[in-house]
């Protein structure tokens, strides 16, 4: 059963296996700062002695912003195997991202802003810096490379083709996809 308590009441778990790097930090207490509602509907769950399973972050991020009261589950009929067993697939991701559906359905400042790593377009980040790998910084671009970008561009585009397509590649997984250019 949900329930809000005072958070004075609540303990992190000393032996929590996740961190959260500074930068992700921010982003997940600016994102409970604007939309406080969520932590009702995705509550921080504890077991009987009130040490957090799942959450920590959650909870971390609510002293940070002098939150007094959150929202709880009482996970207190679990065994010690299945308390261990659930700070880890509490945190496991199965699922993955359909890139394409959010490269033309968001846009990717919102997405990081949320604490979803993604690319970032050119056009929507006046800050934009190319990603060049380690080859490219030390080599100067040659007459080939030119040639051969070109070849590449016509091979991928059609004659009479209407729409135009920016290139981006996903900071966290190295996949490269197509986001359509309005």
């Amino acid at each position: 059963m949900i329930q809000k308590i005072n958070i004075n009441k609540v303990f992190s778990n000393p032996v929590n296996p996740r961190l959260i790097r500074e930068d992700k930090f921010k982003k997940l207490v600016n994102s409970i700062r604007e939309f406080p509602e969520m932590l009702k509907l995705r509550p921080i769950i504890v077991n009987s002695e009130y040490g957090i399973l799942g959450g920590n972050m959650r909870y971390k991020a609510c002293l940070e912003l002098g939150i007094k009261d959150i929202w709880i589950i009482k996970a207190d009929d679990l065994t010690d195997e299945q308390m261990e067993q659930f700070v880890i697939k509490d945190n496991v991701s199965f699922g993955e991202w359909d890139w394409d559906i959010l490269a033309n359905g968001w846009e990717s400042s919102e997405l990081n802003e949320w604490g979803l790593a993604v690319w970032e377009n050119k056009e929507e980040n006046k800050n934009f810096e190319p990603f060049l790998s380690p080859a490219q910084v030390n080599n100067e671009v040659t007459a080939y490379d030119i040639e051969k970008a070109n070849r590449d561009i016509g091979n991928n585009l059609q004659k009479g083709t209407e729409k135009k397509y920016i290139e981006v590649m996903c900071p966290e997984c190295g996949y490269e996809f197509n986001v359509e250019k309005e």
